[in-house]
């Protein structure tokens, strides 16, 4: 080869290398526009950098959207606040270093259900929305013919060690730091309840229906305990925020 050639070689090289560069600068600009200008044609829920929306559909972002809200407790209670979840901010407990509610608040009401109050945190509230209108809502609707109007719960703070089938275990249970909540059973529109203890194992629609919500629960809680777990779980959901992943 000779160095005219190679001159020429490394010419055209380098103008196709800075034509990549020029047009992955310009395609990065029309997403960056296209993210960011506010009338912007990509739905709230489809962008990154858009706050979550509880009632929005779920697409491909929002386990992003919603793990950068949990991380905030600011802006998860704005999340609850834009979509009219009832959560009334309380000062924050601290008991010790282990017990006490970060981010505590008194929720009473969800995107469409109601709950009893409870005192909990924004993260656990946030997580009990997205499955009361994600998951909750549709099951009522497609196997019982009617919606759900309250969760019944056993609470979620509780300042205890965990409790097994072979009595207390020496670790802290996440209801002591409001991470998790019981849930019983659902109140439905049309007047009937649907609980655990009894409509479990019985068949028929209702079991449908709470097995559907028990397996829904994981895509928006760490660790989700029905009563397939262990008899300790017969009457309950144990719906827990954080955790290694476990549903059963």
């Amino acid at each position: 080869m000779t160095k005219r050639t190679g001159r020429r070689r490394f010419t055209q090289l380098a103008a196709s290398f800075f034509s990549i560069i020029v047009f992955l600068f310009l395609v990065g600009s029309a997403v960056f526009l296209l993210l960011t200008h506010p009338k912007s044609p990509l739905p709230d829920h489809w962008n990154p950098l858009r706050d979550l929306s509880i009632t929005a559909p779920v697409s491909l972002v929002t386990r992003f959207q919603l793990n950068r809200a949990l991380a905030d407790k600011a802006q998860c209670k704005a999340v609850l606040s834009a979509d009219e979840v009832t959560f009334a901010e309380m000062e924050d407990l601290v008991v010790d270093q282990n017990c006490g509610i970060s981010g505590r608040g008194l929720l009473s009401r969800l995107a469409t259900a109601d709950v009893r109050g409870v005192e909990t945190r924004c993260t656990t509230a946030l997580r009990l929305a997205m499955w009361e209108h994600h998951v909750v809502q549709p099951a009522a609707r497609d196997i019982l013919g009617t919606e759900a109007r309250a969760l019944r719960h056993l609470g979620s703070y509780n300042c205890r060690r965990m409790r097994t089938a072979q009595g207390q275990d020496s670790r802290w249970s996440s209801h002591a730091t409001a991470d998790s909540i019981d849930i019983v059973g659902v109140d439905l529109a049309d007047g009937r309840t649907v609980n655990l203890l009894r409509d479990w194992s019985a068949g028929g629609p209702e079991a449908e229906f709470l097995r559907r919500i028990g397996r829904g629960a994981c895509d928006w809680f760490r660790v989700v305990l029905s009563p397939n777990f262990n008899k300790l779980h017969a009457d309950h959901f144990h719906l827990q925020g954080p955790g290694w992943g476990y549903c059963r």
